[in-house]
């Protein structure tokens, strides 16, 4: 198994796996644009499950959280080339162009981009890049090849202005929905806060004022019910669930649980 090379750091990636790969909690800052060179690639949000094969491409929303899993192709492995539409350039194009965007985007967060030539040449313009590493492409050629992509994509699917260029900040969203349903991902209050619309004052504020705690207490006390009643009742191993409820490590969930229940997870477990 390969760690991904970075073509352009922070914005263009290149990946490579021997075995199949899963990345429980994802957090996509960015516009994120994808092409599948090889095996297959799936992506799975709280409101949507997309996948990709060989030679496809996927366009993804920026601010999601979502579960990746990415599955070799027999023998061959898994190969991907992923490219971050950082905002910031997209508010150069969006200048240079003169590009207003009234209204804010309501589409799908994920998409599949139909088959196009002139993306799949840009993309393998990329290699020579991963087959010779120490030929460094320099900042202003990466953010050339990042414009070509926008523009290409632009050309391939003219809707996509709206994706691209809407810049306004997440609407402020259901705060106890969006716990109950995103509480199993590990990542730092402030992005919570981010991604429901909030400043992390305001999202502290209007937390306590729905569950009656703060935000990182009621985290881990809803993880920790969340086990107790998969191992009590559906009987699953403790191994088995931790990382999936956002807990770092085994024994970290295992010292929490018994601080909280008075025994030790694999005690609940039903004995068979």
């Amino acid at each position: 198994m390969m760690n991904p090379t970075e073509i352009l750091p922070g914005v263009i990636f290149f990946s490579y796996y021997s075995t199949m790969r899963k990345e429980k909690c994802a957090f996509m800052e960015d516009n994120t644009l994808v092409l599948q060179v090889l095996g297959r690639f799936t992506l799975e949000t709280a409101h949507q499950k997309i996948s990709m094969g060989s030679g496809q491409m996927m366009l993804i929303r920026k601010n999601q959280l979502g579960e990746l899993t990415k599955t070799p192709e027999d023998a061959q492995g898994y190969q991907t080339i992923v490219i971050r539409l950082k905002e910031d350039l997209l508010r150069k194009i969006a200048l240079e162009e003169q590009i207003v965007i009234e209204q804010k985007y309501t589409g799908p967060s994920n998409m599949l981009i139909p088959g196009s030539d002139f993306l799949h040449a840009f993309f393998q313009s990329t290699l020579p890049y991963v087959r010779h590493p120490e030929k460094k492409i320099t900042t202003d050629v990466g953010m050339l090849k990042i414009k070509e992509a926008v523009y290409l994509l632009l050309d391939a699917m003219p809707e996509l202005r709206e994706f691209l260029f809407d810049f306004s900040e997440p609407h402020k969203i259901d705060l106890e929905k969006f716990m109950h349903t995103n509480f199993h991902y590990n990542i730092p209050v402030e992005q919570f806060a981010r991604l429901t619309g909030r400043s992390l004052a305001g999202f502290k504020r209007d937390f306590q004022k729905t569950f009656g705690i703060p935000p990182r207490q009621w985290l881990l006390e809803k993880r920790l019910s969340e086990a107790r009643y998969l191992i009590e009742k559906k009987n699953r191993k403790p191994s088995a669930i931790y990382l999936d409820l956002g807990f770092e490590s085994l024994s970290h969930f295992s010292h929490s649980f018994k601080k909280k229940f008075g025994r030790a997870p694999t005690e609940w477990l039903v004995q068979e």
